[in-house]
């Protein structure tokens, strides 16, 4: 697969909490640091202090590979207590990269979490690495997505562990 070709990533999880518990957690930029191997923290932006369309934020990040970085993310999707999300800026000024959170309540007191990746369309870090080593796109694209996939999976997870246990993100 080809960094052109918009690639994606989803994870689901099953949550037995309300949508407004599971909300609580996704919608605090901050919470990723906490399960991610990668997210290192992030904080609301031109006077924003919580998730609505066209909020931004930044986000900072390291991984061993790539060192440390900050990105501008705007909130692109909104919906209270089901969709949260955001695009990020690129190199270039436009999207790199695109996350959702989306809540569906099962109208039981439990929620499925989706959370979904898009790569691109504009270009972002990756493409330093494609640019240097055109002949191994698929391979770093895949790399990378596996990435985003394992650090997915520990949120969802750890949203879960949250939400069912009552606790917090603090």
């Amino acid at each position: 697969m080809k960094y052109s070709d918009c690639p994606t990533v989803t994870v689901s999880i099953d949550v037995d909490a309300s949508a407004a518990k599971v909300w609580g957690l996704v919608s605090d930029i901050g919470l990723s640091a906490r399960f991610s191997t990668e997210a290192s923290g992030a904080e609301w932006i031109d006077g924003a202090d919580g998730p609505a369309l066209d909020a931004r934020f930044v986000g900072s990040s390291a991984h061993e590979a790539i060192g440390e970085w900050s990105t501008t993310c705007i909130v692109t999707g909104y919906e209270d207590e089901g969709v949260f999300e955001w695009s990020v800026i690129g190199r270039d000024g436009d999207v790199s990269s695109i996350w959702r959170y989306t809540i569906v309540d099962h109208g039981d007191g439990s929620v499925r979490l989706d959370y979904w990746f898009q790569m691109g369309p504009g270009r972002g870090g990756l493409n330093y690495a494609i640019e240097r080593m055109p002949d191994k796109e698929e391979r770093i694209v895949a790399r990378r997505l596996d990435e985003h996939r394992s650090n997915m999976e520990r949120m969802v997870s750890g949203v879960k562990q949250l939400a069912e246990s009552g606790g917090s993100d603090s």
